[in-house]
């Protein structure tokens, strides 16, 4: 095993003291081919061009001698020092930190970033790297060749964002380009770069914010998950508070359950009506679209997602046909539509389906075509009552059949 493992981050800057100091003494450098070509690199020492971390990781803890893993940004951030702590490796390691490309970004595009979500942008993660930039207003993206700029606007299509592009950050090459999502498609960007990724409504006062990331979404005075029906706004389609077949807070209560919505999801809500559901899925961090052949059904889920200041799509079009468009789904609520519509989404083979039904039949039948599909599925009776408690008296009972469909070859 290696005598002395550092792993010094590099901004391009003038490297520091410390970090002068291990190199100097360095018998093995690895790097990519703009650290191993630093001046502090000694002549004698043995290079490793760094491709896989793994295969390098291997190297140092077999070298003799004292070794330096150069790295661009800070090493801790989303960096190497994680893949050469890894039990199999058996290194422990000095870091000397510099900024990190995310912090630097930031820094070029005047912009505070406590608000900011980061993501990894893989080929094997890009999908859902691009479900937090539907969701979220600010997004700092570290891209990889195949899941660029050009990669992320093609996936965001129909979603607008302007794009701070940040290239060769710390290099006399370095660039910083400001584009709407859906030019950056028609440009060649250089790697590596970052890429914030901002829009979907106005950006968020942070005062007296104490935690880093995306705030939750409060409307002042309201706490809690499954709202009641008054809870969201309603600009008239409705009588006040009141909610359309499937808008029940019980009910929604059990489906969110059901679909677990989080961060890099994303949600079809069919049938969103007021869009109770779609809001609730949205504050749990998940991307949704929510998908209504009525006008005045989608107008209500705009602005109770405005009301909410969450990220949103409002689909107008009756489904199963407006289906065929959009982007795929990890897991779906249908809120309407019956077997056909159940159908076309397990055809896109969602992880989790959540429908409701009002009768027996009605509800075996979608069961049939969900389990004929390839998916297992449970269903349950629920009966809420609401009750007067002026005078503990019955004011409302609903009674629906909740079905849950699990992809088969994920069920337990």
């Amino acid at each position: 095993m290696a005598d002395r493992v550092t792993v010094i981050g590099w901004d391009g800057s003038p490297l520091t003291r410390a970090a002068t100091a291990a190199l100097s003494a360095a018998t093995l450098v690895a790097g990519a081919a703009h650290h191993l070509a630093l001046p502090e690199v000694p002549r004698s020492a043995e290079r490793i061009r760094l491709g896989s971390v793994d295969l390098a990781a291997r190297r140092i803890a077999g070298h003799r001698g004292s070794a330096v893993v150069l790295a661009d940004g800070d090493p801790g951030f989303f960096g190497v020092v994680r893949t050469l702590r890894a039990p199999q490796h058996g290194l422990e390691v000095e870091v000397v930190p510099a900024v990190s490309s995310v912090a630097t970004a930031f820094a070029r595009a005047g912009m505070p970033w406590e608000d900011a979500q980061t993501v990894v942008a893989h080929p094997r993660t890009l999908r859902r790297a691009v479900n937090v930039c539907r969701a979220h207003h600010k997004v700092a993206v570290l891209t990889s060749p195949g899941a660029g700029p050009a990669e992320l606007a093609l996936l965001l299509e129909g979603v607008h964002r302007t794009f701070v592009i940040c290239e060769e950050l710390g290099t006399d090459r370095e660039q910083v380009t400001v584009v709407t999502s859906d030019t950056a498609a028609d440009h060649v960007w250089r790697d590596p770069n970052v890429v914030i990724v901002i829009g979907g409504g106005p950006e968020r006062q942070a005062d007296g914010a104490w935690i880093a990331g995306r705030h939750p979404a409060y409307p002042q005075g309201v706490r809690g998950w499954a709202l009641p029906a008054g809870a969201y706004p309603d600009p008239g389609a409705r009588p006040a508070g009141e909610s359309g077949e499937g808008e029940g807070p019980v009910l929604r209560a059990a489906q969110l359950a059901h679909l677990g919505p989080r961060t890099g999801d994303l949600v079809w809500d069919i049938g969103s009506g007021g869009g109770a559901l779609a809001v609730e899925a949205a504050r749990f961090g998940a991307a949704v679209l929510a998908v209504d052949s009525d006008p005045d059904a989608c107008a209500r889920t705009t602005a109770a997602a405005r009301a909410f200041g969450v990220q949103l799509q409002v689909v107008e079009g009756r489904a199963p046909h407006v289906l065929e468009r959009l982007p795929e789904p990890d897991v779906v609520r249908i809120g309407g539509g019956g077997v056909p519509v159940a159908t076309a989404v397990a055809d896109r083979r969602p992880e989790r389906i959540v429908t409701h039904a009002s009768t027996r039949d009605e509800a075996e039948a979608l069961g049939a075509a969900l389990a004929g599909n390839g998916y297992t599925v449970s269903c349950s009776l629920l009966q809420s009552v609401e009750l007067d408690t002026t005078a503990w008296s019955e004011r409302e009972r609903t009674v629906v059949f909740l079905l849950s469909a699990l992809r088969s070859d994920l069920a337990p």
